[in-house]
């Protein structure tokens, strides 16, 4: 039996070998990823239910954040983004840092995702005059230059620089400031569960002294009331830290600052409460749209290209920017 099955398989392939590999170069180039990625319209995510505080003020609207759609660099996505309107490729080095693939690029974003969530808590905690006590400041290294001469390795968590305690990246720039060119710092880290000591040498760029890495910062707190942010495996990156900073201050705060409306929108946020540039304003507000926000809010960078879609698309929705988060909460109030 076996015999025959084989002498059936062998004639079958050589009587159709050809058809045979053009099936399988099909099938490999529908599944094959090129350098390229394709961005496409996003949609928003509700915070309303993301964000939980113990006896939050409940709101009558939404407050959501809107993301871009990211499609594999595919044939098939390659071939629909020449073809559909608002599917636009670009090559994976754009989204990337250098040597990064996409993939490490995306684990770095969670980093950048929580630092954007604690900088929302603690600004919107401040605003209110609500307690939130830091516990522990982490450090991660997200990048080292190759210029850097460090045995510095990413994703070590920066705990002193010659024996002074590093609590924030301001602190560590002002050490680094302190020493000359040439010098090398010997840094305490944490890799892993383990700490290490390990040096850097300083040296002089265009931007002042380095020692050639850029990290981000993440903390642990406890606030008063509790919080608790809910985000998934899927989402990353900081520029939600905006939007997340608006839904944290209308829970803590009687007045309810959407009046019954749908707000969506982007921005970073900083310690201060100052909004950053994002990237993708233009899907970010086609989604917005989409989930039929009333009100879209972005950064001043990123204002003019938002309202140049919004015009060229004919969409009924109001555009808001500002500077910081306090001037987008008294723009919400007097509207």
């Amino acid at each position: 039996m076996f015999t025959k099955i084989y002498e059936f398989l062998k004639r079958f392939i050589k009587d159709c070998y050809k058809e045979l590999i053009i099936i399988l170069i099909f099938a490999l180039l529908l599944f094959v990823e090129f350098p390229y990625v394709v961005y496409t319209p996003g949609g928003t995510i509700s915070l309303n239910k993301r964000i939980s505080i113990t006896n939050e003020y409940k709101s009558d609207g939404e407050i959501s954040i809107t993301y871009v759609s990211l499609a594999k660099g595919t044939l098939p996505n390659i071939l629909l983004s020449k073809i559909l309107k608002n599917w636009d490729l670009e090559k994976s080095s754009s989204i990337t840092l250098e040597n990064d693939s996409v993939k490490d690029t995306l684990k770095k974003d969670k980093y950048t995702m929580k630092e954007a969530q604690d900088n929302a808590t603690l600004v919107a905690y401040k605003l209110t005059g609500n307690k939130i006590n830091i516990t522990k400041y982490h450090n991660y290294i997200v990048y080292i230059d190759k210029q850097a001469k460090t045995g510095l390795k990413e994703y070590d968590d920066i705990i002193s620089v010659n024996d002074k305690r590093v609590t924030s990246l301001n602190k560590l720039k002002e050490i680094i400031n302190s020493y000359q060119e040439g010098d090398f710092l010997k840094i305490k880290v944490l890799r892993g569960k383990k700490e290490i000591i390990t040096t850097a040498k300083v040296y002089k760029t265009e931007d002042g002294l380095k020692i050639g890495i850029a990290a981000v910062t993440n903390i642990d707190y406890k606030a008063n009331p509790n919080i608790e942010i809910k985000s998934k495996n899927s989402e990353s990156g900081p520029s939600g830290g905006a939007m997340t900073c608006l839904a944290i201050y209308n829970k803590l705060t009687k007045e309810d600052i959407t009046k019954g409306k749908k707000i969506s929108g982007t921005g970073t946020i900083d310690s201060e409460g100052n909004i950053g540039e994002i990237g993708g304003v233009k899907y970010k507000l086609i989604g917005a749209v989409k989930s039929k926000s009333d009100i879209f809010i972005c950064p001043k960078e990123n204002y003019e290209e938002a309202l140049k879609v919004a015009k060229e698309n004919n969409y009924n929705i109001k555009i808001i920017t500002g500077d910081t988060i306090e001037e987008i909460i008294s723009i919400l109030k007097k509207m």
